[in-house]
């Protein structure tokens, strides 16, 4: 992960519109990057603990939407079931030089430009290891956002991990397969391996921390290599070995994992275009 900039010259005031996890975690990033809290209004309905807490630094929670004046950035967190009723009102804090940067999933710029017209507009897709730091976001602007527009939404949203961006909006759809429904097929794979060793005998507490840690500490290990996945697991295999054994079922033509993994993120496109209308 490249290292996030330092948010302390940000001058004008962002906006946060949800704090749930994500807005949360999101929030928790750009504090610990020296963003000045006074800086900050967050509009959450029912928050939580941590973000109730947070006001006592100084943070802005839920003011008047007129009383904000212009933001630098709004940064849309809510889930995308409430966006046709939460996001028109944001209208009144968006001037010429603010930027809307959207995490709502399926929520084309298309619905951004038409919520807020003339808006800067960002729509962005990142994923739940944003939460500790290593997350990854993927990035569509629209025509209306100028450079340093674009350089602050990047500051933002690299404070929950590494950031890349595209020009082709089509592409969400198999970002939002990949990388961000992604962290649940990982788990999966923990949850299987640790069913599969408790029928090989082992006892379940013990299957359960061998597959967590050893899905952790190869995550890790990919993380940090310099290796490709390829070269990795090349290096973990021996020619007739117990891994080369398991491999054959795993990499089978027709039914392994390869053919499984692309019936299921073409499953979640097909679900994020039904979601994005």
């Amino acid at each position: 992960m490249t290292a996030a900039s330092n948010l302390s010259d940000i001058a004008k005031t962002l906006v946060l519109v949800g704090a749930g996890k994500m807005g949360s975690a999101m929030l928790q990033g750009w504090l610990g990057l020296g963003l000045n809290p006074k800086q900050v209004a967050v509009i959450e309905p029912q928050p939580s603990d941590d973000v109730k807490a947070m006001a006592g630094r100084g943070i802005q929670l839920n003011p008047r939407l007129d009383q904000v004046g212009h933001a630098g950035a709004i940064i849309i967190a809510v889930k995308p079931q409430v966006a046709a009723e939460a996001v028109p009102p944001l209208a009144a804090m968006v001037g010429p030089s603010t930027v809307v940067v959207s995490i709502m999933a399926g929520k084309t710029l298309a619905f951004l430009e038409g919520a807020l017209p003339k808006a800067a507009a960002v729509r962005a897709m990142p994923n739940t290891p944003a939460a500790i730091g290593r997350g990854i976001t993927v990035a569509v602007a629209n025509a209306r956002v100028s450079p340093a527009q674009r350089d602050l939404a990047h500051r933002l949203l690299a404070a929950t991990g590494a950031v890349e961006w595209i020009t082709d909006e089509k592409l969400m759809d198999a970002v939002t397969a990949v990388s961000g429904s992604g962290p649940a097929y990982v788990f999966l794979l923990a949850e299987s391996l640790t069913q599969a060793g408790i029928a090989a005998g082992l006892p379940p507490e013990l299957a359960a921390k061998l597959a967590r840690e050893t899905v952790a500490g190869s995550g890790e290990l990919l993380h940090r290599s310099p290796l490709d996945p390829t070269t990795l697991r090349q290096n973990v295999t021996s020619p007739g070995g117990t891994t080369a054994a398991a491999l054959d079922v795993l990499m089978a033509a027709a039914s392994g994992l390869d053919p499984l993994l692309a019936k299921a993120v073409a499953a979640a496109v097909k679900r994020s275009r039904e979601l994005a209308g």
